[in-house]
């Protein structure tokens, strides 16, 4: 799944009152206006999206918030009555149905923190650092479906942000970030606190704003949600100079939106032409395989009938996890780098491939003149970046993967001679490659295998938790050993393999499914990266699990050691050289730092009883897994190699 093509990033159009001085380095553009969309275009532009939708969501507790209709939303104020601008941003975004926002407050951003406290509506989660409240804020957004709101001000606190914008961008997460800015007559002096964060965010945004008008606070705030939750979803900026925050105005509620470009490039609906000739590749094919990413989590029911009436087995990305059920005897589970043996081997013998919301990345593909060589390749994408990009396809959609499903699926059952294609003899072939290769792992002694401490939490919670990670070997075995079958279920930076996710996500799903049980498996060099997080679970006493998997290593740096650097250790390990016997930090003391329940487990035998523990204790806790640094994660296909290149076998106990 992927990012339409960046557009030209706007500030808003009308001059600033004669008292205030333009800024410097500003363009201003030339003004557009669109006539107000009728109540059906408006419907048909949420249908087209890959998260605003007007079917079900995937599960009874994702749900998918939409804007509050303007009549029947109650203003705190007269419709005459002069605000502040700091007002204006905060009806505005509950005007866009936001009841939970994630904002750090500084010198810039006051303002809007003062106009939080005279909303009834909208709850702010304080974070501890602006990174853990982008985080939190995508965290939100990946298990609701929701566009997540977070809040910084000018300088560092923006800057803060760019790690969670660019992994929003590269993850496809629809989320609104806005900062505080200088007064505008300061802009461009180098003023305290001062960065240009519409130039630095440039690259890593779908879109961004400096507002230099507040009359174009309402229209802004709705473009904004619009870009970010529709097409191909994203990050956008919003940054508002804190004059423009204290300036009074009466709000026009009514004014359309200026999107014209962005509208003509949406999709539309797929063409019923191309969705023939896709079925009839399927009907000609032996050996087909589904390859599905993020861009299906919002399509599992269209998805699975597909997969009912075709018989097709699926292969998920890292990103796709959940989209199809792991448990289903078709789910081929996780496909690359570190997918499963029988994953790749389907893609590698496939002769058809059905890409379906994915990007051909590169931890997917390895070398690309080998990825599918054998293979027709059929891509649909909502972005028209993506198609092409990496490999070439045979047949291409550009368009809603719901929508081209929906038609698939409505073409398959129409034409029943379809339905008669058996691919009986390629799934045998795969089961096979499943007992041949199965996932697994070695037990040494009474030392906890990582993997199996993933596998019995996954049982222990009836495979139905929310689960965030950090980055690097835990990340992997749990894509591994968690069986995912709802969408939205899976929590993890993708793209930017983001360390320090894993905690700051988890706090983000906790606020937007409160009913859902949330477990943060996490590294101990990840873990520590946002640590002060703790502080924000306990004061809001959020349910959070903590399970750490805690080898005193950077894990995924010392298995490429091991493998391509004869072991040789440069600035990986992580504990405390002069006491190597002991564990360092002790995870434990930040824990009570925070007053959150806590407990350290090193043995196999107490494991399951240990997780036991840590999910029947109400509130949050943290389990600290003692865990050996010598697991490698397996299997590897090396970067840049094909699936012939495929390792199954050894650890750190090995001599490479």
């Amino acid at each position: 799944m992927a990012a339409v093509a960046p557009l030209h990033h706007s500030i808003s159009t009308k001059p600033p009152p004669p008292s205030a001085a333009p800024p410097s380095r500003t363009t201003f553009l030339p003004r557009f206006t669109v006539q107000p969309p009728s109540v059906s275009q408006k419907r048909h532009r949420l249908f087209i999206s890959s998260v605003l939708s007007d079917s079900k969501p995937a599960t009874t507790t994702a749900t998918t918030r939409s804007p509050i209709p303007p009549e029947t939303f109650v203003s705190r104020y007269a419709p005459d009555q002069p605000r502040k601008g700091s007002d204006v941003l905060v009806e505005a975004l509950e005007r866009e149905g936001v009841t939970d926002v994630f904002a750090y407050p500084g010198g810039a951003s006051m303002e809007i923190h003062q106009a939080l406290t005279r909303s009834t509506i909208i709850r702010n989660v304080l974070p501890r650092h602006e990174q853990g409240g982008v985080f939190a804020a995508e965290g939100y957004a990946r298990a609701s479906g929701s566009t997540g709101v977070c809040i910084a001000t000018s300088g560092p606190g923006a800057t803060n942000l760019v790690s969670g914008l660019a992994d929003a961008l590269l993850d496809s997460v629809p989320m609104v970030a806005i900062t505080g800015q200088v007064p505008r007559r300061m802009i461009g002096t180098d003023a305290f606190q001062e960065t240009p964060i519409v130039e630095v965010t440039r690259s890593i945004t779908k879109h961004n704003y400096l507002v230099l008008n507040v009359e174009d606070i309402p229209r802004i705030v709705r473009e904004a949600f619009y870009l970010a939750s529709s097409g191909r979803p994203g990050p956008v900026l919003i940054d508002i100079p804190k004059d423009i925050q204290q300036q009074l105005v009466v709000p026009n509620w009514e004014e359309p939106m200026r999107l014209p470009g962005y509208l003509s490039r949406l999709p539309k609906p797929p063409n019923v032409g191309h969705l023939e000739q896709i079925i009839r590749l399927v009907s000609e094919s032996k050996r087909p395989v589904l390859y599905v990413g993020g861009g299906c989590l919002n399509s599992g029911d269209e998805l699975r009938r597909f997969v009912e009436l075709t018989g097709i087995p699926v292969a998920s990305t890292l990103m796709g996890l959940g989209a199809f059920p792991a448990s289903s005897d078709l789910s081929l589970q996780m496909l690359g780098m570190h997918g499963t043996v029988y994953a790749n081997y389907a893609v590698d013998k496939s002769d058809l491939l059905l890409a379906f919301g994915v990007r051909f990345d590169d931890r997917v593909t390895g070398k690309l003149e080998a990825f599918a060589s054998r293979a027709k390749i059929v891509h649909i994408d909502i972005d028209p970046a993506e198609i092409g990009k990496n490999k070439q396809p045979h047949v291409s959609v550009c368009g809603d993967i719901k929508m081209a499903l929906q038609g698939l699926n409505k073409i398959l059952e129409e034409k029943s001679a379809v339905n008669n294609v058996d691919f009986a003899n390629w799934r045998k072939e795969l089961d096979e490659q499943k007992v041949k290769h199965p996932l697994s792992f070695k037990t040494f002694g009474e030392a906890i295998p990582p993997q199996y401490a993933i596998h019995v939490l996954d049982e222990l919670t009836g495979g139905n938790a929310i689960i965030s990670t950090g980055v690097g070997q835990h990340q992997m075995w749990a894509a591994q050993f968690y069986k995912y079958n709802k969408p939205r279920q899976w929590l993890t930076s993708g793209g930017l393999g983001a360390m320090g996710f894993g905690l700051p996500a988890a706090i983000g799903a906790a606020v937007a499914r409160p009913d859902a049980v949330v477990v943060d498996i996490d590294g101990d060099g990840s873990f520590i990266m946002n640590v002060q997080e703790l502080a924000t679970i306990r004061v809001e006493n959020l349910p959070v699990k903590i399970m750490l998997l805690n080898n005193q290593h950077l894990g995924m740096v010392v298995q490429w050691e091991d493998r391509f650097y004869k072991a040789n250790r440069a600035h990986t390990y992580l504990g405390n050289p002069s006491k190597e016997s002991e564990i360092f930090p002790n995870m434990l003391k930040f824990a009570e730092a925070c007053d959150i329940p806590a407990a350290r487990v090193s043995r196999k035998a107490d494991l399951r009883a240990a997780i036991q523990t840590m999910l029947d204790t109400p509130g949050p806790y943290l389990l600290d897994v003692i865990v050996p640094h010598q697991e490698h994660v397996l299997p590897m296909i090396p970067a840049g190699g094909g699936f012939s290149d495929v390792i199954t076998e050894g650890d750190g106990r090995t001599k490479y």
